[in-house]
């Protein structure tokens, strides 16, 4: 392969570039340890029934009857244990552990194995479905909270949940996993992950996730299954996910991978364009990387010519008929900051580095809420903030944008160590 010399558009730092991305390390930094982590500290812990808050509307105000998810309480156990990681803070560690607490009392089934979909605010069982989507943040959650805190009951635990995942989950005819299960494990005949989303018995978020949980787990415990089977899913997504012309995931497929509706998520294209960059780098596939690597460019190039709006902000996407959805949520803005930086590494192109800051800044300018504090659940096309959306929910949380800061703060410095 002949070496790619970047064009003057694609030339390696300059001093300015430099400055401007110290500039934005300082900014993430600073909302995330005096913005994002301060809120989630103070006004989401339930002290006296356990776990967190469910939900707070976007005033401000707390539900104190709202049933409290699985997926929310393993992001917030993620975001506390990661922080730990990257600044020692004691606090960050307590938090994390009063969160591993519930998860592990009230949502853990300890009779089938695997974790509730929600619970009563009391703890009480809610919900018992078993989704491979929610039961993947908590393998996400523990293997973050084993590497914050040592505790290798954690790690167990998130083995236990990958087993059950790969005894039940797995499609042996058509490769990929199933959505939806009962307590038992057995298939449920709905399988939606909400009511938007279609019934379809396999979907990119799902295996997308998997992928996240997959690769941390991989990391923490490379003996037995976990290379094989993360392996596994990145080619899912290179053959089966990413659609044939390279420009974004499919959203739904059949259980033969024949493809459902024809919707698009700018949010997840970028996100798993640097989610597929960290599984194949844990990997030790060369050939793997690379193909990983155009893939990735290939999905970043495809939301900046068609997500990117004018003022910086991600477009969510568009629906299966091909209307515009042009909402801007704050998850897109938090995964388009990492997915740009990163593709910024794989190939120094000026546009990824301009689309990254962009999207900085449209949430400095739309999202962050200087009232009530933490980023907003979206803004409409115009800037003016959705109504009634949550600030806190089941699926409020803090893990894209904790993660965004983190990983950016990341991505920065090794960008800037590798230009000195």
């Amino acid at each position: 392969m002949s070496e790619i010399i970047p064009t003057p558009e694609e030339a390696p730092l300059r001093t300015e570039d430099r400055a401007r991305l110290a500039r934005l390390r300082s900014e993430l930094e600073a909302e995330l340890t005096g913005g994002i982590l301060p809120f989630w500290e103070t006004r989401t812990p339930d002290a006296q029934r356990g776990g967190f808050v469910g939900r707070i509307d976007q005033d401000g105000a707390p539900d104190p009857e709202a049933p409290k998810g699985a997926i929310l309480t393993a992001r917030i156990v993620w975001t506390f244990s990661a922080a730990h990681r990257a600044y020692g803070e004691p606090r960050h560690l307590e938090l994390a552990r009063h969160g591993m607490d519930f998860l592990n009392g009230s949502l853990w089934d300890a009779e089938y194995g695997g974790y509730r979909w929600s619970v009563e605010p009391d703890g009480a069982p809610r919900d018992e479905r078993k989704h491979v989507y929610a039961n993947a943040f908590c393998i996400y959650a523990l293997t973050e909270y084993y590497h914050a805190s040592g505790d290798a009951a954690a790690l167990t635990r998130a083995l236990d949940v990958y087993r059950a995942i790969e005894r039940c989950a797995v499609d042996a005819a058509h490769n990929g996993y199933g959505e939806a299960f009962a307590r038992d494990w057995s298939p449920l005949a709905d399988a939606r992950l909400s009511a938007q989303d279609v019934d379809a018995p396999k979907s990119q978020n799902t295996h997308l996730h998997l992928l996240e949980a997959y690769t941390a787990l991989y990391r923490a415990w490379t003996c037995g299954g976990p290379e094989k089977r993360l392996g596994n899913l990145v080619e899912l997504f290179l053959d089966r996910i990413i659609d044939p012309s390279g420009a974004h995931l499919n959203l739904f497929f059949a259980q033969d991978w024949g493809v459902v509706g024809a919707g698009r998520s700018f949010g997840h294209d970028i996100e798993a364009s640097w989610l597929l960059t960290e599984a194949a780098g844990a990997l030790p596939d060369e050939a793997l990387r690379a193909r990983v690597a155009a893939a990735a460019r290939a999905l970043a190039n495809s939301v900046l010519r068609d997500g990117c709006d004018a003022d910086g902000g991600i477009l969510n996407g568009r629906t299966a008929g091909g209307t515009p959805d042009a909402e801007k949520h704050w998850w897109p803005q938090a995964e388009a900051i990492v997915g740009f930086l990163n593709a910024y590494a794989l190939h120094p192109r000026r546009a990824y580095l301009e689309a990254a800051l962009g999207a900085w800044r449209f949430v400095q300018d739309r999202l962050l809420d200087k009232a009530h504090g933490e980023w907003r659940w979206g803004v409409d096309r115009a800037g003016a903030p959705l109504p009634g959306m949550d600030k806190v929910g089941f699926w409020k949380c803090p893990y894209h944008n904790a993660r965004g800061c983190l990983e950016g703060i990341r991505r920065i410095d090794a960008l800037t160590d590798k230009a000195a």
